[in-house]
């Protein structure tokens, strides 16, 4: 019995395996790629919205399931493309459909974008990056996956981290399914609600704006734009809110570490 075409066909499936494992992250890269190339994510902004907005309220009156389940999509792929604009579409979200629907299309199409990149990133690559970076970075992986949640619920809850990255880390250092998908989903809840409340009640903002904005069209400006900062919705209280809930996320990490210390005390006590 000859062994090379064994070996030649363990070598084909072992490529094989290697590419599909590699093909979702080539895809999602090249998706990246063409999206900013292209500049197509800069038509997702308050302006398309106002250029456009009596032709999307027809669309939402005639078919408000459809374009329900368009947004999320449009939504869940932003998410997934790491594109820069999944604020834009919440507030967008909250203007078009109202808080209530608004927030909860973004919190479920946010969570599924996010699972998509997570499943990528840990298809890709996985474990295997941790144990080829050392121990060091082993030990590391193993203590965020101990309180993986916490950590995640954590990161979610604070904004001003960037969310492609919290998508990806987990992925690398093990963190299971379930424990992703849940931590996001209930992270994401307290800013999206806020910044789809903030969109719900800009109508009057952005009908005022609308005029200018189309009185300038007329003029025959190629420098129109709406004058409307985002940053606004960012207050300090807003942030000290976000803060609270992010420590609060890691109360049980602080017992469970206090209850080890407190053990290893015992435990290390000399006996009388």
């Amino acid at each position: 019995m000859n062994p090379e075409p064994t070996a030649a066909c363990e070598a084909s499936r072992a490529r094989d395996l290697r590419l599909r494992r590699f093909a979702p992250l080539v895809l999602i890269v090249a998706a990246m790629i063409a999206v900013f190339a292209s500049g197509a994510y800069r038509h997702l902004s308050l302006e398309t919205l106002v250029r456009h907005r009596m032709a999307i309220d027809a669309f939402i009156a005639a078919h408000a399931v459809g374009a329900i389940a368009a947004f999320m999509a449009l939504y869940a792929a932003v998410v997934a493309l790491s594109i820069p604009c999944a604020l834009i579409l919440t507030v967008a979200g909250g203007v078009l459909f109202g808080a209530l629907i608004g927030a909860s299309a973004a919190v479920i199409s946010g969570t599924i974008g996010a699972t998509i990149l997570f499943l990528v990133a840990r298809s890709a690559c996985g474990e295997t990056l941790i144990r080829r970076a050392g121990p060091l970075a082993a030990k590391l992986a193993a203590g965020f996956r101990a309180d993986a949640f916490a950590y995640l619920l954590f990161l979610r809850l604070i904004p001003a981290f960037p969310f492609f990255l919290i998508n990806i880390v987990p992925a690398l250092v093990g963190v299971g399914l379930p424990t992703f998908v849940l931590a996001t989903l209930l992270g994401i809840i307290p800013a999206t609600f806020a910044f789809a409340f903030f969109g719900s009640g800009l109508d009057s903002i952005l009908a005022t704006q609308e005029k200018a904005f189309r009185a300038c069209l007329e003029s025959g400006s190629s420098e129109c734009a709406l004058h409307f900062d985002l940053g606004m919705m960012l207050t300090p209280r807003m942030l000290a809110g976000f803060m609270a809930l992010a420590v609060l996320a890691l109360i049980p990490v602080a017992v469970k570490r206090l209850k080890r210390m407190r053990a290893r005390a015992v435990r290390s006590a000399p006996v009388s």
